[in-house]
This record gives structure tokens, C-alpha cells and sequence, in this order.
């Protein structure tokens, strides 16, 4: 099989599904449709995947790798204190890194699909643990106890998920609104 001439990568398609996700739902997610999107023939998609479901699986795999742990690591490599980790967090979570995958909707749209299928609602199950643990591990490092570490991190981070939706239909400054709450959580010493 030759390689298509379009110099799309697996990346460019997976960043079309999720755009076709965040506006479609999980119905969205066709060759055709996408194909149409990038303007580009259905060819270039079976370059890449072998089928849709292989789609949706790589694009779970990717959501993981670059919506939480790339992230992780990048939170991690700034290095200071705890609490100014916790800040970088905030910083990277609400970053413009989501405009390429159809914005502050895109999380909101995969965990709508997970109501509806079970390899969703596991790879969510999987990521909201992952990042529930490191946010709680972040503020243990602050010095709280394992349950106040917790109960901060479910804070922290049901009050991102629930910003992302509200932001959807009205202008709020997610950035500011987390740090707000993270003061009153951790206050900076």
C-alpha cells in the first residue's frame, strides 16, 4: 500500500474526530464525514487506522496520553513547590491546548459519549482516578492529610469540569476562577 500524497498524520485525524465529537456527538465520528472535514479522501484515513473502532480507540489512548499525562509530566517538570504545581496545573488545564481538538467542549463530549459506551466509560473511570490521585498527591505534598487531600482534589477538579461546561454558553475565566478556589484550598504561604 503507498503512502497518500496528503501529509496528514494520525494526529490530524484523531484532532478532526474530536472536533467531530465535541459538535456531533459520538455519531459523529464517520471516515466519510471527517474525510470531508479535512478535505481530504477516505484513503488517507485507512492509512492510519485499520476501521473506525480503531479510530475511537486511538483517540481514547491519545486523550489519555496528551490530556493527562503529558500534562502530569509537564506539571511535574516545572519543578517548586507543591502549591506552585498545583498552580501550573490550573495554568496548563485551562490553556488554549483544547482549540485544537474542538475547545472546552471536548471533555464535556467524551464523557457524554461514556454514558453510552462501555470502552468510554472505562478509559474515564481510568483518567479521572489518574488525576484525582496526582492532584490529591500534590496537596498531601502541601501538608494536609489524606482526606483533606482528597476531598481538595475533588474540589479542584469538579469545579474544572463543571467551569469547562459553564464556559460553553457563557464567558467565564476559567484560569481565574480555579486559581480563586485554589487560594482557598491552598492558600500560597
Amino acid at each position: 500500500m503507498r503512502k497518500p500524497r496528503s501529509s496528514l498524520t494520525a494526529t490530524n485525524w484523531i484532532q478532526a474526530a474530536f472536533r467531530a465529537l465535541s459538535e456531533g456527538g459520538p455519531q459523529a465520528i464517520r471516515a466519510e464525514a471527517i474525510a470531508r472535514a479535512l478535505k481530504v479522501s477516505k484513503g488517507s484515513f485507512y492509512w492510519h487506522f485499520k476501521d473506525v473502532p480503531d479510530l475511537k480507540r486511538q483517540m481514547l489512548d491519545h486523550w489519555r496520553d496528551q490530556a493527562t499525562e503529558a500534562i502530569i509530566s509537564y506539571v511535574d517538570g516545572t519543578g517548586g513547590s507543591a502549591r506552585e504545581r498545583l498552580q501550573s496545573l490550573v495554568n496548563a488545564s485551562t490553556g488554549g491546548e483544547a482549540e485544537a481538538y474542538g475547545g472546552v467542549q471536548v471533555e464535556a463530549a467524551i464523557r457524554d459519549w461514556g454514558r453510552y459506551d462501555p470502552a468510554v466509560r472505562e478509559a474515564l473511570k481510568s483518567v479521572d482516578q489518574r488525576r484525582l490521585r496526582y492532584v490529591a498527591d500534590l496537596f498531601g505534598e502541601c501538608g494536609f492529610d489524606a482526606n483533606a487531600s482528597r476531598s481538595n482534589a475533588n474540589l479542584l477538579y469538579g469545579a474544572l469540569i463543571g467551569l469547562e461546561a459553564l464556559s460553553v454558553h457563557s464567558p467565564i475565566e476559567r484560569r481565574q476562577e480555579l486559581t480563586r478556589l485554589l487560594g482557598h484550598l491552598a492558600p500560597a504561604p
